[in-house]
C-alpha cells in the first residue's frame, strides 16, 4: 500500500478522518492566495510557519485543511489529513456534486504562493517562475496513490474558470481548483509540468515549435460536419476526445494569455502546411504524452516571439 503520509512531510494531524466515495484517482491544485500583489506593487511572501498554524492550529483553518501545504520556495511539505482521508479544502454544496470525497483519493495540494509575491527579493509573477523545490517527490508521491499524469481540464496556465461536471465524474488526473464543479475559485494560475526522463530526452527546434504552433492554433481542419475547426488537427493528433478536450482548454489559456496573436495566428497562411508535414508533427507529439505537455507549455509562453521571426 501507498504511504499515507508523505515521506518527508512534517505531519500535523487534525483529525476528522472521513473516507472517499471510490472512482477515478485526483489530485487538486490550489494556491494559498492568501495576498493581492502586483506587477507595480509587488507584496512579501506570507511566511510558511504562519500557514502550518492556521491550517493545524487554528479552529476555522482546520475546518478547510488541505492534504498537503507545500512551499516551492525551500520544498518544504506539512500534511494534515492522511492520504485515505477527505479533507475539506474544496465547497461542496449538499445534494450537489461531490467533490472533496469524488475518488479513490482527491488529494489536494496547498502551495504557498500568490501572483507577484516576493521571496528573496525577488519578485514572482507564475507559480512555475519559482524554484518549485520538492515538485519530483510531490509527483512521485500523488502517482503512488494512481493519480495519472493528466490535466483532463487542461493544465493550468490562466485563471480562468473552466468547469464540466461530467469530466470531473469520470476522469482521474490532476484538476485546478478552477476546474471542481460547485467551486467559484480561479486558481492555482500556473503548474509544474510532469517531469520524466523522457522528457528530459526531447529537444525541440524553433522550427518545430513554429509548425506546431500553426497546426494546433491556425491548421483548418474539417470537422464531421464540414465547418472548419482549428482544434481538429489536435484531435487527430491525440486520437481520443477526451485529450482533444483537454488542449481546448489549454488553447482557450493560450488565446487569453496572448491576447492579438491569436489574431495574427489566424490570419496566417497554412497553405504552406503540407499533409506529410502535419504527419510528422502529428507523429512527434503522439509519440509521448510528455512532449504534448510540453508543447502546450511552450506555446503559451512563447508563441508571440516564435511567430515574429
Amino acid at each position: 500500500m501507498p504511504d499515507l503520509w508523505m515521506p518527508g512531510a512534517t505531519r500535523l494531524d487534525v483529525g476528522d478522518h472521513a473516507p472517499t466515495d471510490g472512482g477515478p484517482a485526483k489530485a487538486i491544485a490550489h494556491i494559498t492566495w492568501d495576498d493581492n500583489g502586483t506587477a507595480a506593487k509587488p507584496i512579501p511572501l506570507e511566511p510558511y510557519e504562519n500557514l502550518v498554524g492556521y491550517f493545524g492550529r487554528n479552529d476555522a483553518g482546520r475546518k478547510a485543511a488541505p492534504h498537503i501545504l507545500w512551499d516551492p520556495f525551500t520544498g518544504r511539505f506539512t500534511q494534515f489529513v492522511p492520504a485515505d482521508s477527505r479533507s475539506k479544502s474544496l465547497a461542496d454544496s449538499a445534494g450537489g456534486t461531490r467533490t472533496n470525497r469524488a475518488g479513490s483519493v482527491v488529494i489536494q495540494i496547498e502551495t504557498l504562493f500568490f501572483p507577484y509575491c516576493q521571496w528573496n527579493g525577488k519578485t514572482y509573477a507564475r507559480l512555475v517562475d519559482t524554484p518549485c523545490k520538492g515538485w519530483p517527490e510531490l509527483l512521485a508521491w500523488v502517482r503512488s496513490w494512481g493519480v495519472p499524469d493528466v490535466w483532463p481540464m487542461g493544465r493550468p496556465v490562466n485563471f480562468n474558470a473552466n468547469r464540466s461536471e461530467a469530466i470531473w465524474a469520470s476522469k482521474g488526473g490532476w484538476y485546478a481548483h478552477a476546474h471542481v464543479p460547485e467551486n467559484d475559485h480561479q486558481d492555482p494560475g500556473s503548474w509544474p509540468g510532469f517531469t520524466t526522463s523522457e522528457e528530459d530526452d526531447m529537444a525541440l527546434t524553433d522550427d518545430d515549435l513554429k509548425r506546431i504552433a500553426l497546426a494546433v492554433l491556425g491548421y483548418k481542419g474539417k470537422t464531421d460536419t464540414g465547418a472548419t475547426d482549428p482544434l481538429d488537427v489536435y484531435a487527430y493528433i491525440r486520437g481520443t476526445d477526451s485529450k482533444a478536450n483537454s488542449l481546448k482548454a489549454q488553447i482557450t489559456g493560450v488565446a487569453t494569455g496572448v491576447g492579438e496573436v491569436r489574431t495574427d495566428v489566424r490570419g496566417l497562411s497554412t497553405a504552406g502546411l503540407t499533409d506529410a508535414q502535419i504527419a510528422t508533427i502529428a507523429e512527434k507529439v503522439a509519440a509521448s504524452d510528455a512532449l504534448a505537455e510540453k508543447v502546450a507549455e511552450r506555446v503559451a509562453g512563447k508563441l508571440a516571439d516564435r511567430l515574429a521571426e
